[in-house]
């Protein structure tokens, strides 16, 4: 059993993609009229060969701002563009944990494919085809939009003997971790029942290693792996911050 991520839907997802495209056209805009200044510059000036270089230069800028802008965004913001900001969406991957760069320069690479044959045509065909949105370059990546969830969405729906002992445990410094932490260690307590118990072990270790430069771990090596995921979750929902 997985954690129900809360999807962005095909209007939320539309108006993000309509305000990353106003910023995409002041960016090229401006980078117009600076080309412009410049081959008039260079025709004043007599530099050969000018008009060619600025050409090349705007397809480069071109390209950069078509395909680019998504990748480096949502790279640095960790699956947003300014638009998903607004819009309140996220990209991640299936499982709830964060696109590599690789990923997300591979999945907005596949915008070309998804723009065919104008308007998005074919990735809204295809988003509307499933019942998680999926474009063609989220089907490659493994990835889906989600809506951004506040604690108060985020219902953990798994229940141990241990919940009580969980809830009493000192602080091991879960207010640090972000939301997609949380959906992260969430997802894996919901479906640790239907794993083999040494791939249960592996992935509780996985998780619990990557969260660790966050924590405030005891070094006493009493308290197992599963054991610190599902106090770190009721840590990080008792700060109440979104």
């Amino acid at each position: 059993m997985s954690l129900d991520l809360p999807m962005a839907g095909i209007g939320s997802r539309f108006l993000a993609m309509a305000v990353d495209t106003l910023i995409q056209i002041g960016i090229g805009l401006v980078a117009l009229i600076v080309v412009g200044l410049l081959g008039v510059t260079g025709a004043l000036s007599g530099i050969q060969q000018s008009s060619v270089w600025l050409v090349a230069g705007l397809v480069i800028v071109v390209f950069l701002l078509m395909y680019g802008y998504f990748a480096i965004f949502e790279i640095i913001w960790n699956g947003q563009t300014p638009g998903k900001r607004i819009a309140g969406i996220r990209v991640v991957k299936d499982s709830g944990r964060p696109l590599t760069p690789a990923e997300t320069i591979g999945r907005n690479l596949l915008r070309i494919v998804d723009e065919l044959p104008g308007f998005y045509a074919i990735g809204v065909l295809v988003a509307l085809l499933n019942a998680k949105n999926k474009r063609i370059g989220d089907f490659i990546a493994g990835s889906i939009v989600i809506r951004e969830a506040s604690l108060s969405e985020l219902k953990p729906v798994w229940q141990t003997p241990d919940a009580a002992e969980a809830r009493s445990t000192p602080p091991l410094g879960g207010a640090k971790l972000s939301i997609e932490d949380l959906s992260l260690v969430d997802t894996f307590l919901n479906r640790r029942h239907s794993l083999a118990p040494d791939v249960r072990s592996r992935m509780a270790h996985q998780i619990l290693d990557r969260l660790k430069p966050k924590l405030l771990l005891p070094d006493d090596g009493n308290s197992s792996a599963e054991s610190i995921l599902e106090s770190l979750a009721y840590e990080r929902r008792s700060t109440g911050n979104s």
